[in-house]
């Protein structure tokens, strides 16, 4: 059942580290005794790639602090907060990111905490994916630190096949941005992706379908993307409990028992992924959102957060170019249910006032008594900025203002103008802000 891969000549084996082609059955490179070796017997054809930078945040905390180097390093913050990020000293003790900091810290008490500053990993996620549409104009970003690319015809434009092509690129972000990336490379976006996670950090490794369904069979289920929990265990229950199961049963009776998704599971069991890469997919949703230290059910006090999330969308949607219709609230409660409130628009905005409004009205319509530990805001449904509209504002003048008080802070700092709510008293939380 698998394509064939077109003929094209090129090394099955090269050193990553000066790229010198080399025998596939060395283990050290003859000319700089290197023994990070790419080898694949069909690795000129392979040329669809999955990058992930490595522990991204953590990693970027490291370069900007050496003496962080080889300590555990927890990215997030306060005692009701998530981990954002962990590096992989951590990861060893059991910490993982979304985990609760309290049970962070009591696997890895002695970890540098520090707390996220998503502008900084922004930027750098930008110079990572500038590097990247060098390489070819088929990018495709999945987050701020990972993106699948495809790199079919380019090997004219560069004079190298592919995986040459990536070697170089994890190296020369490795030495120009301060960071590493480990690169998966495959014929199809399913099988880039579980390249990727191979050979971590640092990492390359290349996997082509035939070898794929030998190396699916014995993994669980759970294993193909998209299959959450839920799916799992209906999966389960009809007797599907590893992917060989998925490979022996018919197709047609797969899609008896779940429609097309059975279709899809019987096709990825089997390594087979017809999904083409679709460049500039941006973001979704900018959003913003603050962890409490204690839970919070005042009016006004939750109105003053707000208003700083509300600020930190907007100027992400300014500094991205960005505008949207679509603004949400969300809310975690004390109990840990989540709140998600939405209204959409006329005119597209990336104002904090108008992202203030719309939440405000959104959160007192909440105001019950109930005790929240998370709050957060974001705009979908994103434009161009270029299609922000300021009569959106009820009153215009507000929107100049707003404008004025950004150029005085591009000029002077962020400290140069404040909002008089911003002054009702310090919040104490833990912010995480993420660009979806």
């Amino acid at each position: 059942m698998s394509a064939a891969l077109p003929a094209v000549d090129g090394p099955r084996c090269f050193c990553r580290d000066c790229l010198a082609d080399l025998d596939i059955k060395v283990k050290r490179c003859s000319h700089c005794g290197s023994p990070r070796l790419v080898r694949h017997r069909a690795l000129p054809q392979l040329t669809l790639a999955h990058i992930d930078c490595d522990a991204f945040y953590a990693t970027v905390e490291k370069r900007d602090n050496p003496e962080l180097a080889d300590k555990p390093v927890i990215i997030g913050g306060g005692k009701r907060g998530v981990v954002s990020a962990a590096c992989y000293i951590s990861r060893t003790y059991g910490v993982r990111s979304a985990m609760p900091m309290f049970k962070a810290l009591a696997l890895c008490p002695h970890a540098a905490v520090i707390p996220p500053n998503m502008a900084k990993y922004v930027r750098v996620g930008r110079e990572v994916r500038h590097a990247m549409q060098a390489l070819t104009p088929l990018v495709e970003p999945l987050s701020i630190d990972e993106a699948f690319l495809d790199l079919a015809g380019t090997q004219r434009v560069h004079g190298m096949i592919p995986a040459k092509v990536l070697a170089k690129f994890a190296r020369d972000v490795e030495r120009n941005v301060g960071i590493t990336v480990s690169v998966g490379l495959s014929c199809n976006k399913f099988l880039a992706k579980i390249a990727s996670d191979l050979d971590k950090p640092r990492g390359f490794a290349a996997l082509d379908q035939d070898e794929a369904r030998e190396m699916l069979a014995e993994k669980p289920v759970g294993f193909i993307f998209g299959v959450g929990p839920a799916t799992q265990e209906k999966l389960i229950q009809r007797g599907f409990r590893i992917i060989a199961d998925l490979q022996r049963a018919d197709e047609n009776e797969l899609m008896k028992q779940f429609g097309g998704e059975g279709r899809r599971l019987w096709r990825l069991a089997r390594g087979i992924d017809d999904r083409l890469v679709v460049a500039d997919r941006g973001a979704k949703t900018i959003s913003a959102e603050t962890t409490f230290e204690t839970d919070i059910r005042d009016f006004a006090t939750l109105e003053r957060l707000l208003w700083k999330l509300s600020e930190k969308v907007s100027a992400r949607l300014k500094n991205g170019e960005l505008s949207g219709t679509t603004i949400t609230l969300k809310l975690k409660t004390a109990d840990f249910r989540q709140r998600t409130r939405s209204q959409s628009i006329q005119s597209p905005t990336q104002l904090a006032a108008k992202i203030f409004a719309i939440s405000r009205e959104l959160l007192a319509k909440e105001i019950d008594g109930t005790a929240f530990r998370l709050m957060g805001t974001g705009v979908s449904a994103l434009k161009p900025g270029s299609q922000a509209d300021d009569s959106d504002m009820l009153d215009r003048r507000s929107a100049y203002a707003e404008r004025a008080m950004d150029d005085l802070r591009k000029k002077f700092g962020n400290a140069a103008v404040i909002r008089g709510i911003s002054y009702e008293g310090p919040s104490k939380a833990n912010e995480e802000s993420v660009p979806d």
